[in-house]
């Protein structure tokens, strides 16, 4: 068997993906550790374990992501090759969603805005500081909460209307970019009597809101009508809801594909 492994080396959790040569997935598995390398070696040993591989049955190796930076030359013998992680991120979201051209947004511990279209260069647009790292840290100032299910849990028993300002708070005309339900300002209108939920849903609204608004500017940038999402926050329960309003507003189509959380590892090993 000839396999290629695409490693995604992250802050916080490395993601491993084993592909066939021709680029069939044979499965994903995602680990958590402090340590790159400890994380690196943690998931080959997960991955080859669990389904049944030996280490001759891997002919190649993708790594990317910001762990990569800690490896050098190959691992136990085996040809490895690093992909820079934006190409990455372009190659896996087209990957996954079956698209030509769009914005891919990676959606990790900060959030990064690529172009892609087949045959040509992946492009990094922009990026911004709002993403996994906010949601966390805020969550945990604000509802004593920083685990990932922790905050989803939470977050789906609270009440966003009793912490966000919304344009029907402030007038009773509507406009046809401005319908009243949607929000005027984040955090604008918190409630005494608040609950730690009330709090986690206002973050989580605020994290995918601004991202949402910039995907639709990095699209008119491009002329594009698509953006696919991928990185562990695509899965938030509330992103299918966001991403729809963001449609209704903007014409813009939002896609969650299946296995978003591993793309930047399905596109490192397309790369090779």
């Amino acid at each position: 068997m000839s396999i290629i492994l695409g490693i995604d080396i992250g802050g916080s959790t490395t993601k491993i993906v084993g592909l066939q040569s021709g680029g069939s997935v044979i499965a994903m598995h995602r680990v958590s550790a402090q340590d790159p390398i400890t994380s690196l070696y943690g998931a080959m040993g997960n991955f080859l374990f669990t389904n049944g591989l030996e280490l001759g049955d891997v002919s190649r190796i993708a790594l990317t992501g910001v762990g990569a930076s800690y490896v050098e030359g190959d691992i136990y013998g085996i040809a490895t090759e690093k992909v820079e992680e934006f190409t990455a991120v372009g190659v896996g979201g087209l990957y996954l969603s079956g698209q030509e051209r769009a914005v891919v947004v990676s959606m990790g511990t900060g959030t990064a805005f690529i172009w892609a279209e087949k045959g040509a260069p992946v492009r990094h647009l922009c990026g911004s500081g709002v993403g996994g790292g906010t949601l966390a840290g805020l969550c945990s100032r604000l509802c004593g909460a920083s685990q990932y299910k922790q905050i989803v849990k939470l977050a789906g028993d609270g009440d966003v209307s009793r912490i966000d300002l919304t344009v029907g708070d402030l007038t009773r005309n509507s406009h046809p970019s401005l319908p009243l339900d949607i929000t005027a300002a984040n955090f604008g209108s918190v409630a005494d009597d608040a609950t730690p939920a009330d709090f986690a849903a206002g973050v989580v609204n605020m994290v995918l809101q601004s991202i949402g608004t910039t995907a639709v500017m990095a699209c008119r940038a491009c002329g594009c009508e698509t953006v696919v999402l991928t990185g562990f926050m695509s899965s938030l329960p509330q992103a299918r809801s966001c991403c729809d309003l963001f449609t209704r507003l903007h014409g813009v189509d939002f896609i969650i594909p299946d296995n978003a959380t591993h793309a930047t590892s399905i596109g490192a090993a397309l790369s090779i």
